[in-house]
């Protein structure tokens, strides 16, 4: 670095060198990112993070964008006078939530990251998990109501455009074999879609920067970890709360057949840069089985 702090013709070039592997190993890869919270939320992280995406499609990275859109849809249920409610930290969704749902998550939101993507120079279409039956859904829990649990994935449409170019943009609702609309979690729909597109990794973003062996300390993050020691890390307490079902998720998209997923804080500038085209990583990766050195 200069005493200025900005970065020298060499220094930038340096850091060219450096991804160069790590572009040759994802390139023609299939990458799942899921995208939600505060990096959703505010708009200078949600541009950095579409800058992104734009960039690893541009470098031959096959990327896929699911995305949820919680506080979106609790601020429009909220303006209609519906109150949210939650069990185990799913929304119940009755027939009127099940409609706001449907509106928010594949009309305002889809769209808006469609657009934001296409001006930053990348090709993006907007599609839900009604469309072409991408995400066959059925009712997870009666005292839930329209949440969904993925029954079957058809990733065609999903494959039909990245053969194109396209950067799918994936709103995570499903619909059953009679038309009954579902609201499906989006790290649930996440981990489903990137085990049947048999992805090299799936990513989520989310409001923390990984796992932590103590939730206080951030210089704590666990930076690797397997199916075993996961799962030994939750009979411990270490994965608890609202982790839980994340860390799941994780997990079955590991026992499916995704190569790698990582756990990364949305938060943070260009966290999925770093995690993909650096040594340093942004946060936590799972793995099958970790090496025994």
């Amino acid at each position: 670095m200069t005493m200025t702090g900005e970065m020298t013709n060499g220094q930038r070039a340096q850091v060219l060198v450096e991804a160069l592997p790590y572009i040759q190993k994802y390139n023609g890869k299939i990458i799942v990112v899921k995208y939600g919270g505060n990096a959703m939320i505010n708009e200078e992280l949600k541009h950095d993070v579409m800058r992104d995406m734009v960039l690893m499609n541009l470098i031959g990275v096959k990327v896929v964008l699911v995305h949820g859109g919680g506080p979106e849809i609790s601020a429009m249920l909220k303006r209609v006078g519906k109150a949210s409610t939650f069990v185990d930290g799913l929304r119940v969704t009755d027939e009127e939530t099940s409609e706001i749902v449907q509106m928010v998550l594949a009309g305002k939101i889809n769209k808006s990251l469609v657009a934001k993507l296409d001006l930053l120079g990348g090709r993006a279409m907007g599609i839900s998990g009604m469309d072409g039956g991408l995400i066959e859904a059925a009712m997870a829990d009666a005292r839930l109501g329209y949440v969904g649990e993925v029954k079957k994935v058809n990733p065609q449409p999903i494959l039909d455009l990245l053969e194109k170019g396209y950067i799918p943009v994936v709103s995570t609702i499903g619909c059953d074999e009679t038309g009954h609309v579902f609201n499906i979690n989006a790290d649930t729909a996440a981990a489903a879609i990137a085990a049947s597109l048999h992805a090299e990794s799936l990513i989520s973003m989310t409001d923390t920067i990984g796992l932590l062996r103590d939730p206080g300390d951030p210089a704590s993050l666990i930076r690797r970890v397997d199916i075993k020691g996961a799962q030994q890390l939750k009979a411990e307490g270490v994965i608890s709360g609202g982790m839980i079902p994340k860390v799941d998720c994780c997990i079955k998209a590991i026992e499916e057949g995704v190569r790698k997923v990582f756990i990364i804080d949305g938060r943070v500038p260009h966290a999925l840069l770093l995690e993909t085209l650096t040594d340093e990583g942004a946060g936590t990766m799972f793995r099958k089985e970790l090496p025994s050195c």
